[in-house]
């Protein structure tokens, strides 16, 4: 079976020419889909022509803007790769309205250019190389017309891991305009997709004021709760209208559960939850759900904007706060033989992660998926290239096998005035080992630790999708991103730092 994971904008679709693999595909901040496709589809990369992936990106048009610092106010439709059934998606053109937040699903939101310099400052976003100017990519919303033909007997479901809305300065937007933006897209994809069934993600600016989202209902959660009622059962949407979570079955495969967590709770900036030691009583929901699903003997996919462990780049910083991310792992723990998997956003770049037992066993992967937008922070040299990625899963226990990561190369798509999108890497093939299991994974973050390996070098480049191979990351900055792999909680981060940084970097 085949998972897709990517950012914003992003729509992949398979052949449909058997029941053999259920595909999911999990796209950061907006779209999913899965669908039936031939067995051998990805057993060989002479297969990928079978699958039509068009990427859907959106910006800001200023005068003389570069591909990275706009894609001149338009959606832009990519094929990732050239196909013959070119009739299974059809794009027609949306429009861009300036300065303001239309309703209508034709419109999307873009700041003037004259508040170009405002956001770039307050956003730190990303930086053209040669024009010394901030990008801004908003998380837009996406307005598109299309229609796919399903073949008989396929049986489809997406997942989004949320952040629907622009990231811009809290006084751009309301709680009003954010609403619109979710109800514009989701009215999108309903009208696009009537018999897709969705599990949608809150991220941290799919709220107003951004990063505040509250531990009790609220006018958003009402708001998304009926957006999103046609896709979710009775007691997913009474959650989601408390709290923002909630967990359901993936029919027809009634072993599959998605749990849908509001990792925003725990996020440093969100205010709201301040001294809870249980926002919104999401820990306690988690655990009873696990549990449930452990006695039924069911597999669980845990999708959530905001990652547990460490940030890569720095040391000794969690994604979230620390107390609520040590809770998180201990759940994540006890529970690991029911969870098959976890799938996050929200950073921007290509990471993994794999979760250990207290023994030092490792006993759940989990991944970060990078995004089509680029961006970095003030204090960052690099950026990203957009990607989206494709996992392949065994249909009968749920655990990964492969991932397919797709990317555009901007620099590349500004000379040629084209974007091209094509396969980055294949993680088994890349870097030679069994499949996605966290033993795996863990023995490939052990080749990361060794000096001068040729692994981690790859990996550094794939962390910015490819945006400049020429980047090193050695002594305390490798060790930064070793320890994120594997040591998510911080007795064990603090370990890790002790045996491949102090030691060798004393």
């Amino acid at each position: 079976m085949l998972l897709v994971q990517g950012p914003p904008f992003e729509i992949a679709v398979l052949s449909k020419t058997s029941a053999a693999l259920l595909q999911i595909l999990i796209l950061q901040g907006s779209l999913c889909m899965s669908s039936a496709a031939e067995p051998h589809l990805f057993k060989a990369r002479q297969h990928l022509g079978k699958m039509i992936c068009l990427k859907f990106a959106q910006a800001h048009s200023f005068p003389g803007q570069s591909l990275t610092e706009g894609i001149r106010g338009q959606i832009i439709a990519r094929q990732l790769l050239k196909v013959k059934r070119t009739d299974l998606l059809r794009n027609l053109p949306s429009h861009v309205t300036a300065g303001r937040l239309h309703p209508h699903p034709s419109s999307a939101f873009s700041p003037p250019p004259s508040q170009t310099a405002s956001v770039s400052q307050a956003r730190g976003l990303t930086r053209d190389g040669s024009a010394g100017r901030t990008c801004l990519l908003p998380v837009a919303r996406l307005a598109w017309q299309s229609r796919v033909r399903a073949a008989p007997g396929t049986r489809e479901f997406s997942s989004g891991c949320g952040d629907s809305p622009p990231h811009v300065p809290v006084h751009e937007l309301s709680t009003d305009s954010v609403i619109n933006v979710i109800a514009n897209m989701t009215t999108t994809i309903q009208s696009v997709f009537p018999n897709l069934q969705v599990f949608p993600a809150l991220g941290n600016h799919d709220y107003w004021p951004q990063d505040q989202l509250p531990v009790v209902t609220s006018k958003v959660y009402n708001a998304v709760a009926n957006l999103w009622e046609p896709w979710l059962d009775e007691e997913a949407i009474h959650t989601l209208r408390k709290g923002g979570f909630y967990s359901q079955k993936v029919s027809p495969n009634l072993n599959l559960r998605i749990i849908s967590l509001n990792t925003n709770l725990y996020y440093g900036p969100n205010i709201m939850t301040l001294n809870k030691t249980d926002p919104a009583n999401q820990f306690e929901w988690l655990e009873k759900t696990l549990n449930t699903s452990q006695q039924n003997k069911e597999k669980v996919y845990i999708i959530a904007h905001i990652p547990v462990g460490y940030v890569p780049h720095s040391r000794n910083i969690t994604s979230m706060r620390e107390l609520y991310n040590e809770k998180l792992i201990d759940i994540f723990r006890r529970y690991s033989n029911v969870i098959a998997g976890q799938f996050y956003g929200h950073t921007h770049r290509d990471s993994i992660m794999v979760l250990s037992d207290k023994k030092g066993r490792p006993v759940n992967s989990l991944f970060v998926a990078p995004a089509v937008t680029p961006v970095k922070s003030v204090a960052e040299k690099l950026t990203n290239n957009p990607g989206v990625r494709l996992f392949q899963y065994d249909p009968h226990d749920y655990k990964l096998l492969d991932m397919l990561q797709y990317y555009l190369n901007l620099t590349d798509a500004n000379l040629k005035g084209e974007s091209d999108w094509k396969l980055e890497y294949m993680l088994t093939q890349t870097y030679d080992i069994e499949d996605l299991q966290p033993k795996s994974l863990y023995a490939l973050a052990k080749q990361f630790a060794v000096l001068d390996s040729e692994q981690f070098i790859k990996y550094y480049n794939y962390f910015f999708v490819s945006y400049d191979s020429s980047a090193i990351c050695n002594g305390e900055c490798k060790s930064y991103h070793v320890c994120a792999i594997m040591s998510l909680d911080h007795i064990s981060y603090e370990d890790c730092l002790k045996q491949y940084y102090i030691k060798h970097y004393p």
